[in-house]
């Protein structure tokens, strides 16, 4: 798999992240509110919420992610440490989501840990 198959990968799983907050969300605000102008905010709890944050957060690290492998892709720098960098990321990032749904903390935060650590190895990649 390479570079730009992970970055698939990656979209997918914001994909499943937007999926999952939606729904874990509509149980607790209901359809008729979703389906309406949502004037008046109606903030989600436990796992709706956790999931909500793990989405805001996949959407913080995602565009670095997808820019520096598009970036690495079209200088020609791909393999090597942006390779391993992009495996990183995408494990870290599909590791966080259930650990964060589930309210494990500090396994939640080695994961996110993991993900930068990953987007660190693609800029370094693309400075070498």
């Amino acid at each position: 798999m390479d570079e730009l198959h992970l970055l698939i990968v990656a979209i997918v799983l914001g994909l499943v992240h937007l999926f999952w907050a939606a729904a874990a969300a509509r149980k607790q605000q209901g359809l008729k509110w979703a389906g309406g102008s949502r004037d008046e905010p109606r903030p989600v709890t436990g796992v709706a919420g956790r999931l909500e944050r793990a989405f805001r957060n996949y959407r913080e690290t995602f565009p670095f992610f997808a820019a520096a492998v598009l970036i690495a892709y079209l200088t020609g720098k791909t393999g090597g440490l942006c390779l391993w960098g992009s495996v990183f990321y995408v494990a870290g990032r599909t590791a966080y989501l259930p650990l964060y749904a589930s309210g494990i903390r500090l396994w939640r935060s080695l994961a996110w840990i993991v993900s930068i650590i990953g987007l660190v190895l693609i800029l370094i990649s693309l400075v070498l």
